[in-house]
């Protein structure tokens, strides 16, 4: 049953918290590797699984989301995929050895990827149209923030303590969160009971997930590889599969008609070039410091962080103004700062100062916040009720298969370039090259976005009519 009463500011608290623990693991290994890696005796291939499946398995989650919002009410659904998420986290914590911590991280992250596409149906469900900017504004600060502190956390509780302390601070707050819930938390999701369909799930896992590993595998060992080639091609044909068998079913598990919904392609493609490049950016910069300037890990975390808080402030906000004027005209603005900062990033040198590499991210940041929820908010408002759940996994889905895209073309234009470079005299440093022309490929990727930008509209009056169908 659907509550009629219930506070949405616990709801809010309850959600974001869940969400903030979820997404801030994604990044939470990164400068943890290496410590693990000593203590377990592995090697950086098979320690680099633990980021790469926790991945993998959110975006095979994501999917499934819209199925699980249909057939379980807000209340099972929450505190069965934190509770998940919470016995993961123990296990890794107490993992004796590589292979139980590797389990942990997989049971972590199938709770984990039910927790963002459930808070964004749910805050959409709980307040009306006119206030949806400033809700999905707090989730825009989890969603920028969460994976921004995670290096630099990791960073700085690996130098001091043993990296099991990392699950050991995240767990109880896991707890406390499912405690709440069962006394606090309400149903506020339509149940519509849809039937199980075992070739969808198969179709979907398959296709996300060798999408996801693949293009993972092509960042790490290059596109030729034989395993990126098997992974990608059986990716693609079972995800070929499952968009063919969706649009056959009465009642499909991920709903693809979505796209029909006005600016909703629109919205999608400019979500998943500036998210491409958010990831994409985040993984650059760190290579850059550590690898082509002797920065530490921890200085490196340290870079991104300020960017990180820029964004957190100041998502809330944009999501009030949002709410006044739209998404038009805070996408353009924010996609020309996105493209303006990002070409300022494409003449590093052994002379960029570590100020500089802040200061710029920072205002990339601040463009980043004026685009991501403000155009997943505007694609969002388009829908009817019935098919919010669909519209928030399939947003989420897109966004976590470009990122991994993202990262794998970058790192291999990287890369490629540095090869091709070494072999010319007049480039000193090779390496660094590489880094600038994939940064030019991220500005262009998001001078591409601003051109899409201008399809999208601000007639809310258009918004309000769609949601009420």
């Amino acid at each position: 049953m659907v509550s009629s009463s219930y506070n949405k500011t616990t709801i809010v608290v309850l959600l974001l918290a869940g969400s903030f623990i979820a997404i801030l693991n994604q990044t939470l290994m990164i400068t943890a590797i290496p410590p693990i890696m000593k203590e377990m005796g592995v090697t950086a291939n098979s320690a680099q699984w633990l980021t790469t499946v926790f991945m993998c398995v959110n975006g095979i989650m994501i999917p499934i989301s819209a199925f699980l919002l249909e057939k379980f009410t807000t209340r099972q659904l929450f505190i069965t995929a934190m509770s998940v998420f919470a016995f993961g986290t123990l296990v890794a914590a107490i993992a004796p050895n590589f292979e139980v911590l590797l389990l942990g991280r997989v049971i972590q992250s199938s709770g984990a990827g039910v927790m963002l596409p459930l808070m964004t149906t749910v805050f959409l469900m709980i307040f009306p149209i006119n206030k949806r900017g400033a809700a999905m504004g707090l989730i825009g600060l989890v969603i920028s923030f969460a994976p921004a502190i995670g290096p630099a956390l990791s960073g700085w509780v690996t130098s001091h303590y043993s990296w099991r302390v990392l699950f050991l601070i995240i767990l109880p707050i896991a707890i406390i969160d499912i405690l709440i819930a069962i006394f606090a938390l309400k149903n506020v999701t339509e149940i519509t009971k849809p039937k199980l369909d075992i070739l969808s799930i198969i179709f979907s896992t398959l296709g996300f997930g060798g999408l996801l590993y693949g293009f993972t595998s092509a960042g790490n060992n290059g596109w030729l590889n034989p395993i990126t080639l098997v992974t990608v091609s059986v990716g693609i044909i079972s995800l070929i599969l499952f968009i063919t068998r969706q649009l056959h079913l009465e009642h499909p598990m991920l709903e693809f008609r979505v796209f029909k919904y006005s600016i909703f392609p629109f919205a999608v493609i400019i979500g998943m070039i500036t998210f491409m490049g958010l990831i994409g950016v985040e993984t650059i910069i760190p290579l850059f410091m550590q690898d082509m300037r002797d920065f530490t890990a921890f200085e490196a975390g340290l870079a991104l962080l300020p960017g990180a808080l820029v964004t957190g402030i100041l998502s809330p906000i944009i999501g009030r103004v949002f709410d006044k004027i739209g998404a038009r005209w805070l996408v353009i603005s924010g996609l020309t700062i996105l493209t303006i900062s990002t070409f300022a990033f494409s003449s590093l040198d052994t002379e960029t100062t570590f100020t500089y590499i802040t200061v710029m991210y920072g205002v990339r940041m601040f463009g980043l916040a004026m685009v991501l929820m403000p155009v997943q908010t505007a694609a969002l408002n388009q829908l009817p009720k019935r098919l919010i759940p669909h519209g928030a996994a399939m947003d989420n889905t897109i966004r976590m298969v470009a990122a991994s895209v993202g990262t794998a073309i970058l790192v291999t234009v990287m890369t490629t370039t540095e090869t091709l470079a070494e072999q010319k005299p007049n480039v000193l440093h090779p390496d660094i090259f590489g880094a600038n022309i994939a940064f030019i490929v991220v500005a262009v990727l998001s001078l591409i976005g601003l051109i899409f930008a201008f399809f999208i509209k601000s007639n809310q009056t258009n918004e309000k009519k769609q949601q009420s169908l």
